[in-house]
């Protein structure tokens, strides 16, 4: 109880300012600085609301604020000493309170309500699937972003990126790489053929993660299904003739965990500049035929463009928590910009108790 007093038990409401909107809100007691931005009609980003995907992140330029919930589950100990919060988990202390929105530079199209109908699944790995769905009319969506996908048996959500680059015209098929959650009353039933013929609702596109431009060198890593937004990205910027070095580095356990190769090889084949394919496997036997790497993906970024200037480069990472923390702690320990590394962190329910 006396948590819940020191965060809810303000007596008036803190005032708000946003760069770069130049909006300024009041945060009356018992609300969020996200939910009282909204309710002011301030253009916040956001999505889950809920701290887990990162979308509300600001910087905090003056003030204090308490954290409903840990801001480190969602951003890297290198943002929160730079001053990064979440606005959906973010109290005001102070009178006056000063964010600043970071500028995406983003033409994404609004997010729209479609209903899906699983066409496919096929079986990439043994806990992973690549799912197939028809709509009931074209998506437009940015390379790198995902939808939200909900159906009758769960009350959540479940956010799942574009496989596929994006057309002109838009998608009325779609790819997505799903990960099966031990006890995931979502996951569990697709794995088991429970969602043949059942409608689902889809809302997309959502996210910010997308190519930022440049002809920096781009340093991709990809964990498990976050393999998807990056294969998007990565395939849209090949279309496109995207001229810029490129390192792609894959972690899997073992050997029976990559895949995507093909798709990986033809990207590979049609980038117009250097550009390196590292996998590296983290739990691979000693005494298998692999001759690659071996350890944690995240230790190999100077191996694959050796003699790189990483003050210049960008960094793009989509997978677990864990990898993209050391992701960040390692781009930034051989001089890579924080505001130059851009990722995706892919969380589920095994992660938070708060996630349904």
């Amino acid at each position: 109880m006396g948590l819940f007093k020191s965060l809810f038990g303000q007596k008036e409401a803190k005032l708000v300012n946003v760069a770069p909107f130049g909006s300024q809100f009041e945060v009356p007691s018992g609300q969020t600085m996200l939910e009282a931005a909204l309710a002011a009609g301030v253009p916040f980003p956001h999505n889950c609301t809920v701290g887990t995907c990162g979308s509300c992140k600001c910087k905090l330029k003056t003030g204090r604020v308490n954290a409903l919930t840990d801001f480190g589950y969602t951003l890297s100990q290198q943002e929160i000493a730079a001053g990064f919060i979440l606005a959906c988990q973010a109290i005001p202390r102070d009178a006056l309170t000063e964010v600043e929105v970071e500028s995406q530079a983003l033409d994404a199209p609004a997010p729209e309500g479609f209903v899906a109908t699983l066409a496919e699944t096929t079986s990439l790995t043994h806990d992973i699937l690549r799912v197939t769905l028809t709509l009931d009319r074209p998506i437009k969506f940015v390379a790198g972003q995902y939808a939200n996908l909900k159906y009758p048996n769960i009350r959540r959500a479940r956010n799942y990126s574009f496989a596929d680059a994006p057309d002109r015209d838009g998608r009325s098929t779609l790819n997505f790489f799903v990960r099966k959650v031990p006890g995931g009353a979502f996951t569990e039933d697709l794995f088991a053929g429970k969602l043949a013929g059942v409608p689902l609702d889809l809302e997309g596109p959502h996210g910010s993660f997308h190519l930022h431009p440049g002809d920096a060198p781009m340093i991709c890593i990809a964990g498990g299904s976050g393999l998807a937004p990056l294969l998007s990205l990565l395939e849209d910027a090949r279309k496109n003739r995207v001229k810029r070095p490129c390192a792609f580095l894959f972690g899997a356990r073992t050997q029976a965990d990559l895949y995507g190769l093909d798709q990986i090889q033809q990207i590979a084949n049609g980038w117009a500049d250097q550009f390196v394919f590292l996998p590296v496997l983290s739990h691979e036997p000693a005494d298998s035929s692999w001759k690659g790497a071996r350890g944690l993906v995240t230790q190999f970024i100077t191996d694959a463009l050796p003699g790189t200037d990483f003050a210049t480069a960008q960094g793009y990472m989509c997978g677990p928590p864990g990898m993209i923390d050391a992701g960040i702690a390692s781009m930034t320990e051989i001089g890579m910009p924080l505001e130059a590394i851009f990722y995706d962190k892919f969380t589920d329910e095994s992660h938070s108790a708060k996630m349904p």
